[in-house]
Parts: structure tokens; sequence; C-alpha cells
């Protein structure tokens, strides 16, 4: 699989990111080093032991990370969801992490395919 092909099926915008960021294998380095990226699970643990500070501090980092890579999706549903935790409560929480833990494990997996 190709770097294009990855972005692709991640719903990245690998033009975007190729343009920003200094060459090819500079973005795919780092890209396949978003696999040890631990603001996922920063997000998850926060949610699951109802830390606010925490979630918000996980879904923050990870929204950013994903702008600064250009994974689309996966920004657009980590920036909604911190944007709901901004406000202070978990409430509402679940379905919006639940399109993130989706797109998560879509992004996960094509970046798998890469490496």
């Amino acid at each position: 699989m190709t770097l294009e092909e990855c972005y692709e099926k991640i719903g990245g915008n690998y033009k975007e990111v190729v343009q920003r960021l200094p060459g090819e294998n500079f973005v795919k380095k780092f890209a396949v080093k978003f696999l040890d990226d631990p603001s996922f699970e920063t997000l998850k643990k926060g949610l699951e032991e109802q830390d606010l500070e925490t979630a918000f501090r996980g879904a923050h980092t990870l929204k950013g990370v994903c702008q600064n890579l250009s994974f689309d999706a996966l920004y657009q549903v980590s920036a909604a969801l911190t944007e709901s935790l901004r406000a202070g409560t978990l409430e509402g929480s679940g379905p919006l992490f639940a399109k993130v833990e989706e797109q998560y494990r879509r992004t996960v997996e094509g970046l798998r395919e890469l490496q």
C-alpha cells in the first residue's frame, strides 16, 4: 500500500499533508509513529473513569495530532468530542466517543497496512 492509498483509506488529506510537511518520507515516518501515540488511550481512560480533565486532554491531543497529519476523518470526530468536553461535562460523550473509536480503529488498521 502506498502512502497516498493509506490516506485515502483512512479519510485523510494526502495532498494537503505532503504540501505542508517536508516530503512523503517525512509524512510516512510520522504517520506510522501515530500508532504509538497515547492520546486515544488517555481519552478512553478518562471517559471510563469519568475524569473530565483527562478525557478532555486526550481528546484535545488526539485532535491536534490528527490535524497536523491531515487525518481529516479522525480529526473531525475528535474535534466534535473535544468541543463537547470543553463544555465541562461528560454528558453526551458516549455517542461521540463511539464515532471517534470507530474512526480511530479504521485509521490504525490503514496505518498498520502501510507499515
